[in-house]
C-alpha cells in the first residue's frame, strides 16, 4: 500500500548528521558508532527503505533554529546563519532531483502525475525490492520559520518550492512561541501569517504553544494541518494537542499526522537499556483512532512519522526496524475494524486530498 509520510527530516539527517541516505539503513548503522551520540548507529530512515516501504510522498523538512541559545547542528546564534543552513538543505533536495532520486512537488498537477506513476509501478511490482521504483516525491516544508529573515522574504522561499510552513519549533521562536513555552506570536508572527495566506503557503500548527496556536488560527484563514502531532488526551503533555485543538483543525478541514516518537505515544516513557519497554506500533493506532473518533470519520487522521527526528530505534516503537515497517499500520488498523477505504485514507488518501485542496483543486 502506498504511503504519504508528512514529516521526515531528510536534509537535516543528510547534512547535519552526515548520513548518506542513498545507502541502506543497515549500512548507515554499520558506519556509525553508538558512542558518537543519541541515535547513532540506530537510524531507521534511508531512501532504499522508503522505496521498499512504498513511502511515495513525504513532507521533507528544512530545519534550523535561531533562538539566541546556540546548540550544535540545530540552533544558531544569528538568523543569517539559520538562513544559510536552510538554504543548504534546500540545495540538497535540489541535488537529489538532479540525480533522479527525488522530485519536488509544488502543485496538484505534479502531485497527480507523480502519484499515478507510483500506482502504475506498484501494480506491477508487489513484493519487489523496489530498486527500480520511481523517484520519491518531496513536498517542501520548514519546521520553524527562523530561517526566513523577515515576512517579506517568504516570497523567495515560495518561489524556491516551499509550500508548507510550521512557524515555530521547540522554545521561543522568532515568529511564535513553541513547545515548552507559554509565548504567543511575536511582532513578526502576524505579518508572516498574512504573507503565508497571500502566497498560498499552508500552515503547520505542530509545535505551536497553546497561545500561538489559537492566535494563529484567528489570523490565518488558509489551509491548516498538524504534520506530526499526537493527542494530549492520551499523553498529557503540551507537545500534544488537546481535543479542542484537534477539533479546531478538523473543523478547518485539516489533517493530523500521528508521530512515532515513543515519548509522544506513551505516558511516562523513559529511555532504557533495550527496546522491550518501548510501546509498539499499536500505540500509534491509538492516537490515529482518537482523531477518528473526534472527527466521526477517518478523513482527518494520517501519518507524520518524524522517524530519525533527532533519535533512532531507541526511541521508536519496539516492533519497528525501519521506515518500511510503516506498512504494518494497515494491518493494525484492519484489526481494529477499519475497512479498506478508511485504511487507504489514513495511509495516503487524506494527505493527497488535503494537498489538492490546498493547491486549488
Amino acid at each position: 500500500m502506498l504511503i504519504v509520510d508528512a514529516h521526515l527530516d531528510l536534509s537535516w539527517n543528510a547534512l547535519q548528521w552526515n548520513r548518506d541516505l542513498t545507502r541502506s539503513v543497515h549500512t548507515l548503522r554499520a558506519q556509525e558508532r553508538p558512542s558518537e551520540g543519541k541515535g547513532r548507529g540506530l537510524n531507521t530512515v534511508a531512501y532504499p527503505e522508503m522505496r521498499c516501504g512504498r513511502v511515495a510522498v513525504c513532507f521533507a523538512t528544512m530545519l534550523a533554529r535561531s533562538t539566541g541559545h546556540p546548540s550544535p547542528h540545530i540552533d544558531f546564534a544569528q538568523p543569517a546563519q539559520a538562513y544559510g543552513i536552510a538554504q543548504g538543505q534546500l540545495a540538497y533536495y535540489r541535488a537529489l532531483t538532479q540525480q533522479g532520486i527525488a522530485r519536488i512537488l509544488t502543485n496538484a498537477a505534479e502531485l497527480d502525475r507523480h502519484w499515478a506513476e507510483w500506482e502504475r509501478w506498484d501494480a506491477h511490482h508487489a513484493g519487489d525490492d523496489a530498486n527500480d521504483a520511481p523517484p520519491l516525491g518531496f513536498v517542501l516544508t520548514m519546521e520553524g520559520a527562523d530561517p526566513i529573515l523577515n515576512p517579506e522574504q517568504l516570497a523567495e522561499w515560495h518561489a524556491a518550492g516551499l509550500r508548507l510552513l510550521g512557524i515555530t519549533h521547540y522554545g521561543p521562536g522568532r515568529y511564535a512561541g513553541g513547545t515548552g513555552t507559554e509565548l504567543g506570536l511575536t511582532d513578526l508572527g502576524a505579518p508572516l501569517l498574512r504573507e503565508m495566506e497571500r502566497l498560498g503557503v499552508a500552515l503547520d500548527l505542530t509545535h505551536c504553544s497553546d497561545q500561538a496556536f489559537w492566535q494563529a488560527l484567528e489570523i490565518y484563514h488558509g489551509p491548516v494541518h498538524a504534520s506530526h502531532n499526537n493527542c494530549r488526551a492520551l499523553v498529557p503533555h503540551q507537545r500534544q494537542f488537546s481535543d479542542d485543538q484537534l477539533c479546531a483543525i478538523i473543523e478547518r478541514g485539516g489533517v493530523i499526522g500521528a508521530a512515532l516518537d515513543v515519548w509522544m505515544l506513551q505516558t511516562g516513557w523513559s529511555a532504557g537499556p533495550d527496546l522491550a519497554h518501548n510501546p509498539a506500533l499499536s500505540a500509534v493506532v491509538d492516537h490515529i483512532d482518537h482523531v477518528c473518533q473526534l472527527a466521526g470519520n477517518a478523513r482527518h487522521a494520517a501519518i507524520g512519522s518524524d522517524l530519525d527526528g533527532g533519535f533512532g530505534r531507541e526511541q521508536s516503537p519496539r516492533d519497528l526496524d525501519t521506515i518500511a515497517d510503516l506498512q504494518r499500520i494497515a494491518e493494525l488498523l484492519a484489526a481494529r475494524g477499519y475497512g479498506a477505504e478508511d485504511i487507504n485514507a489514513i495511509l495516503h488518501g487524506n494527505w493527497l486530498r488535503w494537498l489538492r485542496q490546498a493547491w486549488g483543486r
